[in-house]
């Protein structure tokens, strides 16, 4: 007979954190797949719209069979399917292919928290599928001439060591700064990408809303956005580096109401927490000291900017709380009571 292992609270954690987040990806897909026209595309997007519907079910069960309550999460209420067509289909496949992105990294995190094996398999296989989706997508991008490449350099030729100090150093401003390294590039590349995507976004949710103040919120965070794309591209000119052209991802004129500002402002919450792991990642990778302290001030800009929006949705009660333990001090206190 086999012994019933209970989760743990890496595996409760994870398992809430991708149902949040597959629960909002199934609104915004399902109202991009109303609209789509070009159909090459199509296709990615609904395969992805079905991974999401598929990990939805197979979470449920697990919480099922765990009596773990279901998050709320998001629902058709959260999407307007009314609403006229807000995404272009090449933005679409841009989105697809970044979430992918996101994904990968996010589930391999949480594979490492988790230990029963049936959960280890779940998210071995969600991988595998996110790992697919990436690729078709990417692979559709190229076909189409709408993929971004990071800025080429030459392939070396010899092997080399740091000879000096100065290699780290960047922050002296009567100091030449050494050229970028090939790590720094592609870090400022996608750290490029990444705000340009989040900008679009915001300008979407923002002239979509209906609330004022969650407006002006949301077009802080697009300025925010805006301003660190400049500063890591002026960075990258600085070195006579081409920054090779984001695809077309535009959006409509829409103002109809589209989607519930409960999803707008968690799925920019999200997009703020891929952001400052990316900057974290790369200030770590980064070995010139005036990246590492930009990509530190960065980072602390945006955790504030998350911090407002997460009072704004205290206030709205849209902030679901993750699983927790409760209080010890608390609940003795309430038994001494009763």
């Amino acid at each position: 007979m086999n012994k019933h292992i209970n989760l743990t609270s890496g595996e409760i954690a994870s398992l809430w954190t991708v149902y949040m987040n597959d629960s909002m990806s199934l609104q915004v897909l399902s109202f991009m797949l109303k609209d789509l026209k070009d159909e090459e595309i199509k296709p990615v997007i609904q395969h992805a719209y079905d991974l999401s519907c598929s990990h939805i079910e197979k979470l449920t069960a697990i919480f099922k069979k765990e009596n773990y309550a279901i998050p709320n999460g998001f629902a058709e209420l959260d999407v307007n399917p009314n609403a006229p067509w807000l995404f272009t289909d090449v933005f679409c496949l841009t989105y697809v292919n970044f979430m992918a992105k996101i994904g990968s990294v996010t589930y391999g995190g949480l594979l490492s928290m988790s230990t029963r094996k049936d959960i280890r398999d779940y998210f071995t296989e969600v991988i595998h599928e996110t790992t697919i989706l990436y690729n078709t997508s990417l692979d559709i991008a190229l076909e189409k001439g709408v993929n971004s490449r990071h800025p080429y350099i030459s392939v070396p030729k010899e092997t080399d060591f740091v000879d000096s100090k100065d290699y780290l150093s960047g922050l002296n401003p009567f100091q030449d700064k050494r050229p970028l390294n090939a790590i720094e590039i592609s870090y400022l590349y996608m750290n490029i990408m990444t705000n340009s995507i989040g900008n679009k976004l915001c300008l979407a949710f923002a002239q979509t809303s209906p609330s004022k103040d969650i407006q002006e919120y949301i077009l802080r965070c697009s300025d925010v956005a805006k301003k660190h794309v400049k500063i890591f591209t002026d960075i990258l000119k600085e070195e006579d580096i081409e920054v090779p052209e984001v695809p077309d991802i535009s959006i409509s004129n829409s103002t109809t109401w589209t989607f519930s500002d409960k999803l707008n402002m968690f799925h920019i919450s999200l997009m703020m927490q891929a952001g400052i792991g990316n900057y974290g990642t790369a200030s770590a990778a980064s070995q010139r000291s005036d990246l590492m302290l930009n990509y530190e001030r960065l980072s602390l800009e945006v955790a504030k900017l998350a911090k407002s929006g997460a009072d704004i949705m205290i206030q709205y009660n849209w902030l679901e709380q993750p699983p927790g333990i409760k209080l010890r001090k608390k609940l003795a206190r309430d038994k001494e009571k009763s």
